[in-house]
């Protein structure tokens, strides 16, 4: 009877168990169905790609912006994260980092990681509350990424930290969650179409304002709009900027393509374009693109961040 008695809760206790195991790879929050945790152990996790031939390149750690919409369960749970162990999400991610790697790789080893992160749904929102707390999922996979990366690369080698969009939320949420012996590797952070706000330079001093072309260590942000009138407190609103056409800090206006005028506004952080229309980026949700040109932070000036990545990896390999 005894016997009987243990086998039975045995029996019990192993159901719990398993159960309690798969709900750690996918499960239901009181938000929604909350997708599987990344293994960045798995090579399906990650978008590399090695041009460094000479082996006297950077490293650059690239975080991808906001690829998903809200989407359903089959048994119609609604989820606000990307799923990373679905193909079809993987595959959009991959199509903005393929083009980023096509200039930021040569001459780099260049790693980008498959996130959870948030959809489009929560930004429109504009809710900083909301954003706040559910893209804490989203940063956590994003430092867990980077840390399996730092504990793989040669650490010898210059670091360069790049996103765009929720990928540049990532970045500053990166530069808060590195240690100083981190830090001491970092050439520079690209904050690409995001805000540096001064309570992220308050709290943070690993986030040191880019001044100039060849500064190491420092963090480069840039949003760019047709006015500042039209920028957008969630994403836009910055305390820094710097212009990535001139490396300059003032609103000396600089000359992209022969024809674009780009100039920074001191007083708002933002670079204001003229000469061009950003008509290829359509309005979406009358949130992004209407006024500001949000999705042209990595396309537009990928000249000029290709040339600065080298530049400053290159200083910091003379330090």
């Amino acid at each position: 009877m005894k016997k009987r008695f243990l086998y039975a809760l045995f029996a019990v206790v192993s159901f719990v168990l398993i159960s309690c195991a798969h709900t750690k790879t996918a499960g239901q929050k009181s938000d929604g169905f909350i997708p599987a945790v990344p293994d960045y152990n798995d090579p399906l996790m990650w978008f590399t790609q090695d041009g460094d031939t000479a082996g006297n390149g950077a490293d650059v750690f690239y975080v991808v912006s906001t690829w998903e919409k809200d989407w359903s369960t089959e048994d119609t749970s609604i989820c606000h994260y990307a799923d990373v162990w679905n193909q079809v999400h993987r595959d959009r991610m991959a199509i903005e980092i393929g083009k980023v790697a096509a200039y930021m790789s040569p001459g780099n080893r260049f790693y980008s990681p498959y996130y959870r992160h948030m959809t489009i749904d929560g930004w429109v929102t504009q809710d900083e509350a909301l954003i706040q707390n559910r893209t804490r999922l989203s940063m956590d996979d994003v430092c867990k990424a980077f840390d399996h990366f730092e504990s793989q690369r040669d650490r010898s080698r210059p670091l360069i930290i790049a996103g765009f969009s929720q990928g540049g939320l990532a970045v500053v949420n990166l530069l808060k969650h590195i240690s100083d012996e981190t830090y001491g590797e970092l050439a520079a952070a690209y904050v690409l179409g995001y805000k540096v706000t001064q309570a992220d330079l308050d709290g943070c001093s690993h986030i040191k304002p880019a001044l100039k072309e060849d500064d190491i260590g420092v963090t480069i942000c840039y949003n760019t709009v047709k006015d500042t009138k039209y920028i957008i407190p969630v994403i836009s609103a910055s305390s820094i900027a710097i212009n990535p056409v001139n490396w300059r800090t003032d609103d000396t206006p600089a000359i992209l393509n022969g024809s674009i005028t780009v100039t920074l506004s001191p007083e708002y952080h933002v670079l204001v374009v003229s000469g061009y229309s950003g008509s290829e980026y359509k309005p979406f949700r009358n949130f992004i693109n209407v006024g500001d040109i949000h999705s042209c932070e990595p396309w537009l000036y990928s000249e000029c961040l290709k040339k600065n990545i080298a530049v400053r990896a290159a200083m910091w390999r003379r330090k």
